[in-house]
């Protein structure tokens, strides 16, 4: 606001400060007391300059953050797109990728999983890639080393049943939580926990979050859609239109 109010007094000081003295710097007290006394008047009198401003200073920050996450997904493509670890679902040809970083113990995260479902259920189209994304807490690595051992041991689909069982789960994911979820899908529990500590499983994870760092990731969920880093829950419709908006774009 600080910024706003500042741009709008320099913008209409050649109407209210004294020719010789525009320059802030250069004013006297009693000329800087009458520039303020002008610009309060003028802003009591013409408030929708101040909306004006403020509009234009958003766009223009949203301009800027949007050409910063270009080339931040620019740089780190290799990183998001295939890095040869994270699991891809959906059409794996598809003519648009949606990139989800995700924490199995975030209620957004939770509500956006089914919304993903939906999407790929409904748009045979979409390349979706899963990175494991855990920053709240002990418990969120746990789950996500637990899927990241599936993944490695027992495949993309396997890994796919897990993920939905992590995500559904309503308590801790304790040795015997994680284990009733193994035996669920007729998977080897014991090697599956042993797995989950290995310096790999730690490797992915530890890459996940570097990764998340440098695109200035810092709460889940997370979407890339196209050229855009999209941060926070998004419903399915407006899931739908970015979708529709990157193919064009393709």
């Amino acid at each position: 606001m600080k910024r706003i109010l500042l741009a709008t007094a320099l913008a209409i000081t050649t109407f209210t400060a004294p020719a010789s003295a525009t320059d802030l710097m250069d004013m006297t007290d009693s000329e800087r007391d009458v520039f303020r006394a002008e610009v309060r008047a003028y802003l009591m009198e013409n408030p929708e300059v101040l909306l004006e401003a403020i509009n234009v200073l958003e766009q223009r920050q949203a301009t800027e953050e949007a050409v910063n996450d270009a080339t931040l997904l620019l740089n780190n493509a290799d990183e998001i797109f295939n890095d040869g670890v994270s699991y891809v679902g959906g059409n794996p040809d598809g003519d648009v990728t949606v990139v989800e970083f995700s924490d199995y113990r975030c209620p957004y995260c939770k509500r956006a999983h089914k919304e993903v479902a939906q999407l790929l259920a409904q748009d045979g189209n979409i390349r979706f890639i899963y990175k494991e994304f855990p920053i709240l807490g002990p418990d969120s690595l746990t789950a996500a080393q637990f899927a990241v051992a599936v993944l490695l041991k027992d495949g993309p689909e396997k890994y796919r049943a897990v993920n939905d069982a992590l995500m559904e789960m309503r308590g801790d994911p304790s040795e015997a939580a994680l284990t009733a979820i193994a035996n669920e899908q007729g998977l080897d529990a014991g090697a599956l926990l042993e797995g989950m500590k290995s310096s790999e499983v730690t490797q992915i994870i530890q890459a996940n979050r570097a990764l998340g760092q440098r695109l200035k990731i810092s709460g889940t969920p997370t979407f890339i859609i196209g050229d855009q880093i999209l941060r926070g829950y998004l419903p399915l419709d407006n899931m739908q239109a970015i979708v529709k908006e990157a193919r064009t774009l393709e």
